[in-house]
């Protein structure tokens, strides 16, 4: 009799959590799945390298009188990477130390020590000459606003308006002193209606990023629990054989009414639903319980061999690389690559010659780029290196360990992809007879690793993109079948989670009328 007592109602526990958890979190699944299908069109906004690419002045580097070994001992830094570019007239090197950037003019050794807003509006001005007589000055962020959260190591910034139809507004990096964030009247309203809440990305939550990760967390596990719960009380009311009387007609569903609707519903969509939330939940890697896909500091610095070592960049030399690649265009930036122990300079740059014309406000076509060797500019520029060389580069990322594999991809394979096909291609894909199974995936234009899996960051591959982005190889690349298929899912989800509103009200009016009731009668006991 006493154990009976203190047993728990199983079915009870499951009503009552499924109920609770879907007063207290029924709209945020109606606003998951609606911002969900909004965001297979549109992101958070960005400014795309290209257009960045597009709008810089050729690389000019003529005043410069300080080589990158020298301006990085004057201002303190062992950079890790660096760019060469130019800061209006000025050409500047763009050190990155850790996840910090610091910016040195080439021709003087100066550390830039920030902008004015006037030398900011400039810098928009440069960049948009088409806006020039509408451009103002806006505001100096020091702290995050809800665009540039992503961007965050190149703050403070200087958020310049173009005064345009658009009602474009431009971010200038005190750092840099580079446009490192665009956004539209447009993108941002898509923004709001899709991946803001989609990833309850609100700036004064976002802005505290371990909070933020726990609250999406427990949101996504408590709405596992919720679909769980549902699924399972959803398949133990469902009668096959039709046993429920509902007003003399016979019925798979006890319910009635939009109840009735939320319980077809689940049994349709609560599996996609709750694989959905498990998935998003994972986006967070809780836990730590996969590896990153970025190679390690040692893979890095085996295959570049070393450590960045500038000392044989020299004005002259530099000067020669530049020369070189300008044979085949004007590049707009030089990037410094080591690779196996030797330097070379990296160009880019675009075909376009005139940067305000409309082409260039749309033409977002892959950046041209040439590599030359610091030490042997007289041998010429190529776009990649060889076979051999990429092959022994990822022998030494892991010396230690047998290559099983060795293939050259010309296309995406399953875990290194991307929809946009930005991703460079081909790639050397290598797989070793470690304990992980790691495989690393090599990109012969830059002489870098540009991607790495291990057995348990494919098994994440799977639970986290596969299931909530479905992209699967049958599926991802055939659309408009991709489009198709996930917004029924999603517009499912969303008759799942929204015929549970109005009952959920009148729930709750009931219980609020109770409580009212319960507190006048307290009250009447407590005068007489």
């Amino acid at each position: 009799m006493t154990t009976r007592l203190l047993a728990p109602d199983w079915t009870r526990v499951i009503v009552y959590t499924h109920r609770w958890l879907g007063i207290a979190g029924g709209l945020f699944f109606v606003m998951w799945f609606v911002s969900g299908i909004v965001m297979m069109y549109a992101r958070m906004p960005d400014l795309a390298s290209e257009e960045r690419m597009i709008r810089l002045s050729a690389l000019d580097l003529s005043n410069a009188r300080v080589g990158p070994a020298e301006a990085a001992r004057l201002v303190g830094l062992s950079p890790e990477r660096v760019r060469v570019g130019m800061l209006g007239d000025r050409p500047v090197y763009r050190f990155v130390e850790g996840n910090k950037w610091t910016t040195v003019f080439a021709d003087s050794g100066q550390l830039l020590g920030g902008l004015a807003p006037g030398e900011a509006v400039s810098l928009a001005r440069r960049f948009a000459p088409e806006h020039s007589s509408t451009i103002r000055y806006d505001s100096y962020l020091t702290d995050s606003d809800q665009w540039t959260l992503q961007v965050s190591a190149l703050m403070p910034v200087h958020r310049i308006a173009f005064g345009d139809s658009e009602d474009t507004y431009l971010y200038v990096s005190d750092r840099t002193g580079e446009a490192v964030m665009k956004t539209t009247r447009r993108s941002r309203r898509w923004a709001y209606l899709g991946a803001v809440p989609h990833w309850i990305y609100f700036t004064s939550l976002r802005r505290h990023a371990a909070l933020w990760a726990k609250v999406v967390l427990w949101l996504s596990i408590a709405g596992c629990l919720l679909a769980l719960t549902g699924l399972g009380w959803g398949l133990w009311r469902y009668s096959p054989a039709s046993r429920h009387l509902l007003r003399g007609i016979s019925s798979h569903s006890p319910y009635t009414g939009l109840v009735r609707w939320h319980h077809y519903a689940g049994l349709v969509f609560g599996l996609t639903t709750f694989t959905w939330i498990l998935s998003g939940g994972l986006s967070l890697d809780p836990w730590n319980w996969h590896p990153s896909t970025s190679p390690s500091q040692w893979q890095r610095e085996a295959v570049a061999g070393g450590s960045l070592r500038l000392n044989d960049l020299t004005m002259a030399r530099m000067d020669d690389g530049l020369a070189a690649i300008a044979s085949s265009f004007a590049p707009k930036e030089l990037v410094v690559v080591q690779f196996q122990g030797k330097l070379f300079l990296v160009g880019f740059g675009v075909p376009l010659a005139d940067p305000a014309s409309e082409q260039a406000n749309t033409d977002l076509s892959p950046l041209e780029h040439r590599l030359v060797s610091v030490l042997a500019s007289q041998n010429g520029t190529f776009t990649r290196f060889d076979d051999d060389a990429m092959l022994a580069a990822a022998r030494a990322a892991m010396p230690e360990t047998v290559v099983e594999e060795a293939v050259w991809l010309q296309q995406y394979d399953s875990y290194y992809y991307d929809r946009d096909g930005r991703r460079p291609l081909p790639v050397l894909r290598v797989r070793y007879s470690d304990s992980a199974h790691t495989w690393l995936y090599l990109d012969p234009q830059h002489g870098v690793i540009v991607h790495k899996e291990e057995q348990l960051s494919r098994a994440n591959r799977w639970l986290y993109h596969g299931l909530h982005s479905f992209d699967f190889p049958f599926l991802y690349y055939r659309r408009p079948l991709w489009d198709i298929v996930v917004i029924v899912l999603c517009l499912g989800g969303i008759v799942l989670s929204a015929a549970t509103m109005v009952p959920a009200w009148q729930r709750l009016s009931r219980q609020a009328q109770h409580l009212i009731r319960i507190g006048r009668t307290s009250r009447r006991d407590d005068t007489s």
